[in-house]
């Protein structure tokens, strides 16, 4: 989930800095995400905005994946930075999240469903308030497999992003430009997805362009190419992306798009 909002100097996104225990991307700075559980896609939920047919056909995937695909956004984002996209009404959405404090404990702990706690405390969830933004799946390479789907929203008047989580080891509001500066120094390391994403956000001068504008999602699955005998990362952009690394100078035309 790409969490913004509006600053002095444009739109900043809410970043976290993964603790270096995580199996995957440890130290690496992310936007708050994870897993999609049996669940949420299962369950009754209440739900106000596009119906999943319409986040099928963005993503396209069936409709039971979009609903599962949206309620884990949702339920990721409360957990990881206690931010919640849902509210008393349709029209609604909470200012105050600290009520709320055990139930996110549970909801980390897999104690208690994203549709269990929404029931609990008579909310309905706002899919109208999340936007569909991109799509990238790990390199066959890997041996963590992963096809993420990424979100934007806009921070809710009144609620509070934290990094009461354990899987956190900082947080911080940046601007695109400014996170991307600290990577280029080498200060936040970004895998390729995070990097461009924040290029692509780095675009918008306001968070009303950026829920305005109307994105064409493609999967996009980084290739490990062998090229006169050396292995070639293949992505969008990535000649640019290993060129601007710190370590520029090693890496560069290890790339090729």
């Amino acid at each position: 989930m790409m969490l913004v909002r509006d600053g002095a100097a444009g739109p900043e996104i809410f970043l976290q800095r993964r603790v270096g225990a995580m199996a995957f991307a440890a130290g690496m700075t992310v936007f708050p995400g994870g897993g999609v559980d049996p669940a949420d896609g299962t369950a009754d939920i209440e739900w106000a905005g596009p119906e999943p047919a319409w986040w099928a056909e963005r993503f396209d995937v069936t409709e039971p994946r979009a609903k599962a695909l949206v309620c884990a956004a949702v339920r990721e984002t409360f957990e990881e930075c206690g931010v919640l996209l849902a509210g008393p009404t349709a029209d609604s959405v909470v200012c105050d999240t600290a009520g709320y404090r055990e139930a996110r404990g549970k909801l980390e702990r897999r104690e208690l469903s994203l549709a269990g706690f929404l029931a609990a405390e008579r909310l309905v969830l706002r899919a109208d308030l999340l936007r569909p933004w991109a799509n990238w799946i790990t390199p066959v390479v890997e041996p963590r497999r992963y096809d993420t789907r990424f979100f934007v929203a806009v921070l809710p008047e009144g609620q509070a992003a934290d990094g009461a989580t354990s899987e956190a080891a900082e947080v911080q509001w940046r601007t695109p430009a400014e996170a991307l500066d600290r990577w280029r120094a080498g200060t936040d390391i970004l895998l390729p997805p995070t990097w461009a994403q924040l290029r692509a956000l780095s675009e918008f001068a306001s968070t009303a362009e950026i829920l305005a504008a109307d994105v064409v999602i493609e999967p996009i699955m980084p290739v490990l190419d062998d090229v006169a005998g050396q292995q070639k990362l293949s992505f969008p952009d990535g000649q640019r992306y290993f060129a601007d690394l710190p370590d520029a100078s090693r890496l560069k035309g290890s790339v090729r798009r």
